[in-house]
């Protein structure tokens, strides 16, 4: 059997197998795509009335938060732009009583405008079934993973078996619309398979990024020159000081991530996590990405900015490697190009959905044109009835 063949065997029964994955996963990026625009125009918690009075202190939004989920644990308070309302978030995983709230509260007056379960939330669920099939992550994430790594091949083999001959490259870059259901479908397939390939590898490597630890650390050590990729910490304060300001450390925290980010369109401040661990902030200069959020640490006792050696610090002393993991989720999801690179991405992951059932169908096609008598056979038939 030859190589293009075997290449066929593999490409056909890995797209067999994993299809409806594949499926599954592009059409819930599809939709989780413009999750940012249609929450801004349908969700009226996300704003309030600016207004020219200062807006409140950490200590005292996330005490209003805490007073509407007493059971919650506070996990940070966020500032967006003025037009918008503070958030008081609570993220639990793993301890018993896992929760994801968050507390929309009016920054100006205090008023809780909304305690939102995001669990619950319809984008939520599409990027649960996007991660996890919507099966218990423990079960999904690998899952989705693995079919992942398997579309992956699928990608390179399917080059392998699209690459034309010289004399049919014509026939290879374009559809023949006027053609018969099974040309087109083909077409439609091989064509558009190629066109989404680059872009495909893109989406599934920077997918197997979350997928697979192994996966991280190899593309990390790849692209840092072999260098080991280091779990985020959060550094220790000394706990052999005292804080004796009368402002709370958290709100201090807060008014110096605000003098030295004004432009910012959100700043975040995190309660320690541990007993004597520092107080994380982070400010995010473009709220629509991520890739370049400053993240800081400060001693709670006494407010002494902290360093670490991950990829969660400042973005001008990241490495390339660092930075080419911030930029992860920005590139997976095309907001690295702003929103023409999100519609660009929308339309990828359509094209992509297509593919495993134009795939099926063309062995659905073949194995019925495979069973399907020809005529001669069909009078061979009709003579033997007769005799």
């Amino acid at each position: 059997m030859s190589l293009k063949k075997t290449l066929g065997k593999i490409h056909l029964w890995l797209g067999l197998s994993s299809g409806l994955v594949v499926f599954i996963v592009a059409v819930t990026g599809c939709i989780y795509a413009f999750q940012a625009e249609i929450k801004d125009l349908t969700y009226s918690h996300f704003f309030v009335e600016p207004q020219d009075s200062p807006v409140l202190p950490p200590s005292q939004i996330s005490k209003i938060a805490q007073e509407a989920f007493p059971e919650g644990h506070l996990h940070a308070v966020l500032y967006p732009t003025a037009e918008r309302s503070a958030q008081g978030i609570f993220f639990s995983y793993g301890e018993g009583f896992d929760h994801y709230q968050i507390a929309y509260i009016n920054p100006y007056s205090g008023e809780l405008i909304e305690l939102k379960d995001e669990y619950a939330d319809f984008f939520r669920i599409v990027l649960d079934g996007h991660f996890y099939l919507w099966l218990p992550p423990e079960v999904g994430q690998p899952v989705v993973a693995s079919f992942t790594l398997i579309f992956l091949v699928m990608v390179l083999t399917g080059l392998v078996l699209w690459w034309p001959k010289k004399k049919n490259y014509k026939q290879a870059f374009s559809i023949k619309w006027n053609a018969r259901w099974r040309r087109k479908n083909y077409d439609l397939h091989q064509v558009l398979g190629f066109y989404v390939m680059t872009f495909a590898l893109v989406f599934a490597i920077t997918g197997l990024v979350w997928g697979f630890i192994w996966f991280r650390d190899g593309y990390y050590a790849l692209t840092s020159g072999g260098k080991q990729f280091i779990e985020y910490y959060t550094p220790l304060s000394d706990s052999t000081q005292t804080y004796n300001a009368d402002i709370p450390v958290l709100d201090q925290v807060w008014v110096k991530m605000n003098a030295e980010y004004p432009d910012a369109e959100y700043i975040e401040v995190h309660p320690p996590e541990l007993a004597h661990g520092a107080i994380a902030a982070n400010a995010n200069p473009d709220a629509s990405t991520y890739w370049k959020i400053d993240y800081r640490y400060f001693d709670q006792y006494t407010m002494e900015e902290l360093s670490v050696d991950h990829m969660w610090g400042r973005v001008d002393e990241a490495s390339v490697a660092d930075k080419l993991q911030k930029m992860n989720y920005d590139i997976h999801v095309g907001a690295i190009g702003g929103l023409p690179g999100k519609v660009l991405a929308f339309f990828l992951s359509a094209i992509i959905a297509s593919l495993p059932v134009t795939g099926f169908l063309i062995w659905w096609g073949r194995k019925y044109k495979a069973k399907k008598p020809t005529a001669k056979s069909s009078s061979s038939k009709a003579k033997l009835a007769s005799v």
